[in-house]
C-alpha cells in the first residue's frame, strides 16, 4: 500500500490529531444514523494506505473542510480512487501536491512514510513505463502567488550541488533532514507558484535533480521505501522538463536500487529502458555507469556473455567521456567507477586475476572520500579472496580510517562485510584490520 501523504498533510495543517478525527467521524456519524466505533489506530492504518469503508472518506471531508473553513474533496485528502495509489502520470498539479505532501511527511518523521515498504511487481515498473511512454507534458506552465524567475532556478541547481557534496563527505543520513528541510521551505512555493511553460521546464529539471539527491539520502539511510518514491518523483519531474537526460540519470538510480535489492532482472529492465528512450540525450557517463550496473546485473545472472558485452560497452562510453561536456548530476562517473564496477561483475563471474586488475585501476585513480572506501573495499575483498593478507590489511586499515566521520548505512555495509571476510581469515594482522572496523561500527549512527 502507498502511504496517504495527501490526508497526513490536511490533518497537519487542520491541527487535527489521529484521536480527534476519530472521535469527529464517530460523532457525525451518529448525527447521521451510523454506528461508528473508530480509534486512533484506525487512521493510523488510513494514513499508511487503507482506504476508510462506507461514507466515512465523505464525513472526513466534512470534518476537515469546516475546520479549514473551505472545501475539501476525496482529492484533496487521497481517496478520489478505490484505494489503489495514485501513479506518478497523474495531471502535473496534483503530481505536485502529493509530492510535496510527501516532503512534509518526511521532515516531521512520520514513521509510516519513513518505513514505507519498497513497491514491487507492476507498482515499481508503472513509473518507469510512464517516463518512456506518452502523453508529454505539453504546457507546465501555472498561475500561482509567487513569480518564479531565472534566479530562483539558479538557487535550486546550487542547492542541489552543495547537497551531493555535503551527502559525499558526511554521509546521506547528515544530509537528509537538510535536503528535505530545503524542498519544503524553498522548492514546495517555487513549484506552487506562476510561471511561464519555459521558466516551468527548467523549473521542475531544477526540482528533479533536487529531488533525487534527496532520494539518493533517503538510500543512504536504509529508508528504501522512501528512496524509491522520491525516485519516482525526480523521474515525474524529468518528464515534465523534457530533459531525457535527466530521467535516464534517474533511472540509474533505480537500477541501483534494483542491484542492492538483488532485482537483477529489473536492474537490466530499468537500464535497458534508459538506454534505449534518453537517445541522443544520454551522455558518455551516463552510458558508461548504466552498461556497467547492466554487466553486474548479467554477472549475478550467471549470464557471462551478457556480462562481458556490457563490459566492453561500458570502457567503450567511458573512453568517450570529456570533461565539462557532461551535465552536474552525472558528474559521479568519476574516473576509476567503471573500474570498480567492471571488477565487482568480474568477481561474480569468478575471474580473480581480471577482477584485480580492474580494482586495482579503481584505487590508483583519484576519487573523493565516499568513492575511495567503496573501491578499497571492493580491492580488499579480492585481495583477501587470492590469499594476499598483507595487502589486504592495509588497504582496509585506509579504508577504515577515510569512513570515519561519515553518517551512511550502505558505507556500513561495505565495512561489515569487508570485517566479514577479515574475521574469516583467521590471522592476527586481519584480526587488527577487524578490530579496527569494529572501532568505527560501535558508533551509533
Amino acid at each position: 500500500m502507498e502511504p496517504n501523504t495527501l490526508l497526513d498533510a490536511i490533518l497537519d495543517e487542520a491541527g487535527v490529531s489521529h484521536a480527534g478525527l476519530a472521535a469527529r467521524i464517530n460523532h457525525l456519524g451518529r448525527r447521521r444514523g451510523l454506528a461508528l466505533r473508530y480509534e486512533h489506530t484506525a487512521v493510523a492504518r488510513w494514513l499508511k494506505g487503507q482506504r476508510p469503508r462506507g461514507q466515512v472518506p465523505d464525513l472526513i471531508c466534512e470534518i476537515l473542510g469546516e475546520r479549514l473553513r473551505r472545501p475539501v474533496g476525496l482529492a484533496d485528502i487521497g481517496l478520489s480512487g478505490p484505494g489503489t495509489p495514485q501513479a506518478p502520470g497523474t495531471p502535473l498539479s496534483g503530481f505536485v501536491e502529493r509530492a510535496t505532501a510527501l516532503w512534509r511527511s518526511d521532515e516531521q518523521q512520520r514513521p509510516h512514510v519513513v518505513a514505507a515498504p519498497a513497491l514491487t511487481g507492476t507498482s515499481a515498473i508503472i513509473p518507469v513505463w510512464e517516463w518512456e511512454n506518452p502523453p508529454e507534458d505539453f504546457d507546465v506552465s501555472r498561475d500561482g502567488v509567487t513569480r518564479v524567475g531565472m534566479a530562483d532556478i539558479e538557487m535550486l541547481r546550487a542547492a542541489r550541488t552543495h547537497y551531493e557534496q555535503m551527502y559525499r563527505k558526511a554521509g546521506g543520513i547528515a544530509t537528509r533532514a537538510r535536503i528535505v528541510g530545503f524542498l519544503n521551505t524553498e522548492a514546495a512555493p517555487l513549484l506552487r507558484g506562476s510561471y511561464s511553460d519555459a521558466t516551468g521546464r527548467q523549473l521542475h529539471r531544477a526540482t528533479g535533480g533536487l529531488v533525487a539527491v534527496a532520494g539518493i539520502c533517503a538510500y543512504d539511510s536504509d529508508s528504501l521505501g522512501l528512496a524509491q518514491r522520491y525516485f519516482h518523483q525526480a523521474l515525474r519531474l524529468a518528464k515534465a522538463s523534457g530533459d531525457r537526460g535527466l530521467g535516464a540519470y534517474v533511472i540509474a538510480l533505480l537500477v541501483n536500487q534494483s542491484l542492492f535489492v538483488r532485482e537483477y532482472r529489473q536492474a537490466v529492465a530499468f537500464a535497458e529502458a534508459a538506454l534505449r528512450t534518453a537517445g541522443g540525450q544520454l551522455t558518455p557517463a551516463l552510458s558508461a555507469d548504466l552498461h556497467a550496473m547492466q554487466a553486474k546485473a548479467y554477472a549475478r545472472l550467471g549470464d557471462g556473455a551478457g556480462a562481458l558485452d556490457c563490459i566492453r560497452r561500458a570502457e567503450a562510453a567511458a573512453e568517450r567521456i570529456r570533461p565539462g561536456m557532461e551535465p552536474a548530476e552525472t558528474g559521479y562517473v568519476q574516473p576509476g567507477l567503471v573500474n570498480v564496477q567492471v571488477a565487482e561483475a568480474l568477481l561474480s563471474l569468478g575471474d580473480l586475476r581480471a577482477a584485480r586488475e580492474q580494482a586495482d585501476a579503481a584505487v590508483d585513480t583519484p576519487a573523493h572520500d565516499r568513492g575511495r572506501v567503496h573501491r578499497l573495499a571492493m580491492l580488499t575483498h579480492i585481495e583477501l579472496r587470492q590469499g594476499d593478507a598483507d595487502r589486504a590489511v592495509a588497504n582496509a586499515a585506509e579504508m577504515t580510517e577515510q569512513a570515519r566521520g561519515m553518517e551512511s548505512q550502505r558505507l556500513r555495509d561495505r565495512l561489515r562485510a569487508v570485517r566479514e571476510h577479515l574475521a574469516e581469515t583467521g590471522s592476527s594482522a586481519t584480526d587488527e584490520a577487524a578490530d579496527l572496523i569494529d572501532e568505527v561500527l560501535r558508533v551509533p549512527l
